[in-house]
């Protein structure tokens, strides 16, 4: 799946999970529309987390050389592409990681302890999701939009990065599910155990799609990457973050968007 699908699938899970618009989110885990919008765009930036172990993926570019450098290195460790960076294993500790993160406080005369940790990584996760979608034109653009929005949140509603945590996994758990729609398929949930299928399940027509050759597992509903049933379901997916996104703004500014609905209907 490209990068800007996977961007668009994170955000569109943290609104359907967070939101309280109604009839279109589930409010699992009801947040404020602070929390909801912001979360949004870090979702969309966690969703490109796997994608590390790739030098030419977009998070890649997110600093010059150093991000190619850091890329590489996942990548290294990692196995390549699609593999240690694709698995549970890495959500589990990436999810890790980010609580840590959130747990990083700096105490600061008149405004007490601050969440200096969560807010940065509120700030590189939201550049890598407004670089995805092509929101801004340039890295630098990206980075300042992102400083400036991590900051907002750590100072003026510094309750709502307790969030933070869930993003990161679930952003990264919506980049599996995306790659697994895929032909390319993913590692499986063994990782770093890849079993291959025996001989014969290997010659029997779609089964061999869903457990290939390789080990990997795959329910290949998109085809391969970039396809046009990917852009169709990202077009789907990115009119419903526009919906959700409306409808947190709206609830934010005490407006009920059922009535809005209503009143445009009637």
């Amino acid at each position: 799946m490209m990068g800007v699908t996977h961007a668009t699938s994170g955000a569109a899970a943290w609104i359907a999970v967070t939101g309280a618009a109604p009839l279109i989110t589930t409010g699992l885990v009801p947040l404020s529309p602070i929390g909801v919008l912001a979360g949004t765009a870090v979702c969309a930036g966690a969703a490109l987390l796997p994608d590390a172990d790739h030098r030419s993926a977009t998070i890649a570019h997110s600093v010059p050389i150093l991000g190619r450098l850091a890329a590489g290195a996942v990548e290294t460790v990692s196995g390549g592409h699609r593999h240690g960076a694709h698995s549970i294993i890495a959500v589990v500790l990436a999810t890790v990681a980010a609580w840590g993160l959130s747990t990083a406080m700096v105490e600061v005369p008149r405004y007490g302890p601050l969440a200096i940790g969560a807010g940065l990584g509120t700030a590189a996760l939201v550049c890598f999701g407004l670089k995805a979608r092509d929101f801004v034109e340039s890295w630098a653009t990206a980075w300042v939009v992102g400083l400036l929005l991590g900051s907002f949140i750590v100072l003026a509603a510094p309750d709502e990065v307790r969030w933070f945590p869930l993003a990161v996994g679930l952003g990264m758990l919506m980049h599996l599910a995306g790659d697994f729609l895929t032909t390319g398929g993913l590692p499986g949930f063994l990782w770093p155990w890849v079993p291959r299928p025996p001989k014969p399940w290997r010659r029997i027509p779609v089964l061999n799609d869903l457990w290939r050759p390789n080990g990997y597992v795959a329910l290949p509903l998109l085809g391969d990457a970039g396809s046009l049933r990917e852009h169709v379901l990202g077009w789907a997916l990115g009119l419903y973050c526009l919906a959700g996104a409306i409808g947190e703004v709206l609830l934010a500014l005490g407006v009920d968007p059922v009535e809005v609905l209503t009143a445009f209907a009637g």
